[in-house]
């Protein structure tokens, strides 16, 4: 059993790797926000279950991937106030989930996932391969009308 579960999380861990090396600089940060969520969920669950240290870990994971992976990649120089924004943001969300962790507050850990997936969706709303795909589709869909019009 045990060699099972090294072999599943190997193989999560090399999905992700792939993942990563195949996807734009979107699509990571989209795999940031569900990192993100993920722990949060996770620390939030080991909260109520009574699992003091698996609380822990899970919550400085979730912070380490605000602070080392979305923070990080805000480009100020270019994102401008926006980013001054989102900076600011994502200090709010780290806060909230050290002290979220301190007091045990499944409140707070409901705040940050609310937080953190509204800026997903967001995030994914302004995705340019969507964008793309959907400029490509249009298109197509008048071009069609105009030849069903055309036979009636």
């Amino acid at each position: 059993m045990l060699g099972m579960k090294k072999a599943l999380n190997a193989y999560g861990q090399t999905s992700v790797e792939m993942a990563v090396d195949v996807a734009c600089p979107h699509r990571l940060v989209t795999m940031l926000f569900d990192g993100a969520i993920k722990a949060v969920a996770m620390a939030r669950m080991h909260l109520e279950a009574g699992n003091v240290a698996e609380k822990g870990m899970a919550t400085s994971k979730a912070i380490a991937i605000v602070d080392d992976g979305l923070r990080l990649s805000l480009d100020k120089n270019q994102g401008g106030e926006l980013a001054d924004n989102l900076d600011a943001l994502y200090e709010y969300i780290s806060n909230q989930l050290l002290q979220a962790n301190l007091r045990n507050d499944v409140a707070l850990f409901d705040e940050v996932l609310g937080l953190l997936g509204g800026l997903k969706q967001s995030w994914e709303a302004i995705d340019p391969v969507a964008q793309a795909a959907q400029a490509a589709e249009a298109p197509r869909q008048d071009s069609a009308s105009v030849l069903s019009y055309g036979r009636a």
